[in-house]
């Protein structure tokens, strides 16, 4: 018997279902005699494709941050809202963040001890980020990042908590060092039901377990199990829940951070009658007279043309992996590889430059950076990455050199400014991490976590370069040996002196955040011991972009000559980033995509800001 699915497909390829066609004009399932069959169309109706319809109130590209805030927001402003994914996924680069979201003044700080004020931020992007190009944009941030996320707050699932202690990644007046940057609340992934796998998971590296998620402060409870009561309560706690729900879900279902975000978003969506359109991309944007009033799209039964009464917005991920502009606006040598997903091509960006839009460079840098170790698995041959965030690069006794046996950054810096750093003299150059056997045991290294679990495998599959002596490793990676012992021999100086006179590692409010608070006098300084040592590879690899389209306090998309492209709008990285290349703090991408979705929506809508 054929599927009752393939027979609707092959009537209706288009998963239309009208009026007409249930009262039988112009088909063979009207009348009397097919009653019956019509109830069972009916019942069909819940299996059938999502309809493309021709006209909407507001278009949106892409199902990220970016894009599904913009459609959230329209939705609970009442307009009529069509979300077009790419994949087959929801999330983006979301799905696999940290999922903080860096909102000034918001109105949470408060609840955890760091009541926050704008007027104090923007004492502070003018101290970091300088008065440059944008400032109308970064005005208009500041102003309705705190309402947008009450908003959110208020209409939909979209809850976040304080952090009392995640400091900005800058030192500066007005900075802060709680209550500023956001968490999302976790997240229950069965709640989306079947649509659970439409979320984009997070990136293999931090499944444990094939599939299962934790939090900072969670991990290290499981990495030491058996160190206290709490410890084994939260691991069984865990562990036990993630068991029950691999019998009937691919991967975990308890979600945090970014995941829990873009799950958040995604049922917040579907709640309201917004179901996104998957494996639908951008061909064209539709435009006259210097107004755009829709797009042509790719969709699985061919091309659509899709009008927008009030506008179309772009979000489909920035240029990560559009090759062309990567070479012309990245350090060379550019390596063709990002933490971004591979689907952000540049879709948005490409259609809006064919209208004459204004490409913003993004700054004192076109991308924001992570410091990556990699190794290719044996099973199946992928190539893994580890984003070296802050297990290691900020503890006591480890140290970073380049190819010529010299340090050349402060280590416990943020991921973006040490690979600005690594990058100074031009491309995404490789550098080294460097420890003693006593430091890889307590803080681990890259895929080796703290404890030393993975030790063993990742120095046999050549992860890790280990020798006993100074001299050994520095052969081992081709450094002059000379060069290599003068390094170690004038930091484990400065460390034993807790001054590092050189970068002034252990200084700054992150840099002692990340460090060890019981390593004393610096919590970021420790001379290297004894052998054996250790070293892996790190090489910048970008996790979003700064530059992208011009746009206005609106996110409405500018021409050539300043003025807006009426009917256009852009969010998330296909807009160049209001930091204009430096990373004042965590979540400077989420933020302002939550924030400008929101004023997007209003803009579109006609509602006041």
């Amino acid at each position: 018997m054929a599927d009752p699915q393939d027979d609707f497909d092959d009537r209706f390829p288009n998963g239309v279902f009208t009026a007409e066609l249930i009262a039988g004009a112009g088909s063979n399932i009207g009348g009397p005699a097919r009653q019956p069959e019509l109830l069972f169309w009916r019942m069909l109706m819940s299996r059938a494709k999502p309809r493309v319809p021709e006209t909407v109130d507001l278009l949106v590209i892409g199902a990220g941050a970016g894009g599904m805030s913009a459609a959230l927001a329209a939705s609970i402003e009442g307009l009529e809202v069509l979300l077009c994914e790419k994949t087959d996924q929801v999330g983006g680069a979301l799905s696999t963040s940290a999922g903080t979201a860096w909102i000034p003044g918001n109105s949470l700080g408060a609840s955890v001890g760091q009541p926050d004020t704008t007027e104090a931020a923007e004492e502070f992007l003018s101290h970091t980020v300088g008065d440059v190009q944008g400032l109308a944009q970064r005005k208009a941030f500041l102003a309705s990042g705190p309402a947008a996320i009450d908003h959110f707050s208020e209409h939909s699932k979209v809850k976040f908590e304080a952090a009392a202690a995640l400091p900005d990644y800058l030192d500066g007046p007005g900075a802060a060092f709680g209550g500023r940057a956001l968490t999302p609340l976790p997240f229950d992934g069965r709640e989306l039901k079947e649509n659970f796998a439409h979320l984009r998971p997070p990136r293999e590296e931090f499944l444990g377990l094939g599939g299962m998620m934790a939090g900072r402060h969670e991990l290290f409870k499981m990495l030491a199990p058996f160190r206290s009561l709490e410890n084994l309560k939260t691991t069984i706690t865990i562990v036990g829940r993630y068991f029950i729900d691999r019998l009937s879900h691919s991967r975990g279902t308890r979600l945090v951070m970014g995941n829990a975000l873009a799950g958040r978003l995604y049922l917040s969506l579907l709640e309201r009658g917004v179901k996104p359109v998957f494996n639908t991309s951008l061909v064209q944007l539709i435009e006259s007279n210097g107004t755009v009033s829709g797009a042509i799209l790719e969709t699985p039964d061919g091309q659509r043309r899709v009008m927008a009464r009030r506008g179309v917005v772009l979000a489909t991920g920035g240029i990560s992996w559009h090759y062309g502009l990567r070479s012309r606006f990245f350090p060379a040598p550019v390596e063709h590889y990002s933490l971004a997903p591979a689907a952000n091509t540049g879709d948005g960006v490409d259609a809006a430059l064919k209208l004459g839009s204004s490409f913003d460079a993004g700054g004192v840098s076109p991308a924001y950076w992570m410091p990556c170790s990699t190794y290719r698995r044996a099973s199946d041959g992928k190539r893994m990455y580890w984003p070296h965030i802050l297990l290691d690069r900020a503890k006591p006794g480890l140290l970073a050199v380049k190819r010529d046996g010299a340090r050349f950054a402060n280590e416990a810096d943020s991921y973006h400014d040490f690979c600005i750093a690594q990058m100074r003299d031009g491309g995404q150059h490789p550098a080294f991490l460097l420890c003693d056997h006593r430091f890889i045991k307590t803080y681990g290294l890259g895929f080796v976590l703290p404890g030393g679990h993975g030790l063993s495998r990742f120095k046999r599959n050549g992860y890790l370069t280990v020798a006993e002596t100074i001299e050994a490793l520095a052969a081992k990676l081709h450094i002059d040996p000379a060069a290599l012992r003068e390094t170690v021999r004038r930091y484990n100086e400065a460390a034993l002196q807790g001054i590092d006179p050189d970068f002034g590692r252990g200084v700054t409010t992150l840099n002692r955040f990340n460090g060890d608070g019981d390593n004393k006098p610096n919590p970021c300084l420790a001379p290297l011991g004894d052998g054996p040592f250790y070293a892996v590879e790190v090489s910048p690899v970008d996790l979003a972009t700064s530059a992208g389209l011009t746009v206005d306090e609106f996110n409405r998309v500018l021409a050539e000559d300043g003025k807006p492209i009426e009917g256009l709008y852009a969010n998330g990285n296909d807009a160049a980033s209001i930091f204009r290349g430096v990373y004042p703090g965590p979540g400077i991408a989420i933020g302002p995509a939550l924030t400008f979705g929101w004023r997007i929506a209003c803009h579109a809508a006609a509602k006041p800001l």
